[in-house]
């Protein structure tokens, strides 16, 4: 049965030149062509059984372990990237003009790719590893289209994992939640229509810019005023468009915003209080409103019995007091989501640097001492799931 210290690993300079080849030619949800294509190419090479067009360009590898059956896992890793402008100043910058890994998902690919290559080359283990590569996390929702192109209906298993770097954790410390990881996300559009009048007569419209300010500054009361103060929650307006000169009070304002929540009840409250909002500001000011809201991404729940053994297995990688139990859930969200509902998950926090720019900056890139930290967790995890041969009790 193989340690790691007998498995044969791909070298920091090959998994290097993987995530600098993905971070040149960065590609955005559902158009990961190119990423898709190179990483079927690789996974094909390490001899694995390769399935490729899940959701578009979602991939999947399988392989199973040569000590006979066993428990069947998913590792999943991310493929695209934003559409921001880089300005890292790496020499592996983006060589396609507004698009950038700016989240470090080629990172998240590289590790998964060493993993892959790793244990294809060293099977001991008793089981099924499903190598899941998903397009289109950021703000598309490539997982629930993975999930609906039959993911877990032609790859079943019984656990599924992920991982993302977490900028502002030291390089070689990782964070492990028992519960909620990443919080529910929901987004709004909303049109308020009255009528246009001379900015100098304003007694002649019916002012949809003093509306609008009004629900701008007024939302927000309804997480700080009647949310309870132990379930986290936030609402943000975060775009405001009305007007185009500057003596006509205009006759439509278009606002869009976000809603964040861990608790599924609390979302519905949430969303109901918004609509009543809106609909009694447009009463007082005899406005017409159209609201457009989507429910986008559930909170990212981490099953407690899994999470502890991905906490213990990071301990053996890293080493005793580098991986924090007590950190805080993030009020971002992760589609990883749709996948820890269908079966047990865990999705952890590798350290990306205390220096590093934060996700989504157009200066962030991955730190690529993190390669192999991540291979070798992946690896590790699935020695200590599928040499046991029984993984745990879902909690």
């Amino acid at each position: 049965m193989n340690t790691l210290q007998t498995i044969q690993w791909p070298g920091q300079q090959e998994l290097q030149a993987w995530r600098h080849d993905f971070h040149r030619h960065p590609e955005t949800a559902f158009q990961e062509f190119r990423t898709s294509a190179r990483v079927a190419e690789l996974l094909t090479s390490f001899g694995l059984e390769v399935h490729t067009g899940l959701a578009g360009t979602g991939v999947v590898a399988v392989l199973q372990g040569r000590l006979g059956d066993g428990p069947r896992i998913g590792l999943r890793a991310d493929m695209d990237a934003l559409h921001v402008t880089e300005v890292s100043g790496c020499a592996h910058a983006s060589q396609h003009a507004g698009r950038m890994h700016a989240c470090g998902h080629d990172g998240h690919t590289s590790m998964l790719l060493g993993a892959a290559k790793a244990l294809a080359a060293n099977p001991d283990f008793a089981g099924t590893v499903h190598f899941i590569f998903q397009p289109a996390e950021e703000n598309e929702g490539g997982a629930r289209a993975m999930i609906e192109d039959g993911l877990f209906t032609r790859f079943p298993m019984q656990a599924v994992y992920s991982m993302h770097n977490w900028p502002g954790l030291p390089v070689g410390t990782a964070a492990v939640h028992a519960g909620a990881v990443m919080a529910a996300f929901d987004i709004f559009d909303l049109t308020l229509t009255g009528k246009g009048c001379h900015g100098a007569m304003p007694h002649l419209g019916k002012d949809t810019l003093l509306a609008a300010c009004q629900l701008v500054t007024q939302l927000p009361a309804l997480i700080a005023r009647e949310q309870e103060v132990h379930k986290p929650a936030v609402l943000s307006v975060t775009s405001f468009n009305a007007g185009d000169t500057y003596n006509v009070l205009p006759e439509q304002v278009k606002l869009r915003g976000t809603v964040r929540c861990f608790d599924m009840a609390q979302r519905a409250q949430i969303e109901q209080r918004l609509r009543d909002a809106i609909a009694a500001t447009c009463a007082l000011h005899g406005l017409e409103a159209q609201l457009d809201y989507r429910v986008s991404y559930p909170a990212t729940i981490n099953n407690a019995q899994h999470a502890e053994v991905c906490a213990q297995v990071l301990e053996g990688v890293l080493g005793q007091g580098q991986v924090r139990r007590d950190m805080q859930p993030s009020m971002a969200s992760e589609d990883f989501a749709f996948m820890a509902q269908a079966c047990p998950g865990v999705y952890i926090w590798l350290g990306n640097g205390e220096d590093s720019a934060s996700l989504h900056s157009p200066k962030y890139d991955f730190n690529d001492a993190n390669l192999p930290l991540g291979m070798r967790y992946w690896v590790a995890l699935v020695q200590a799931l599928l040499q046991g041969g029984k993984l745990p009790q879902r909690g």
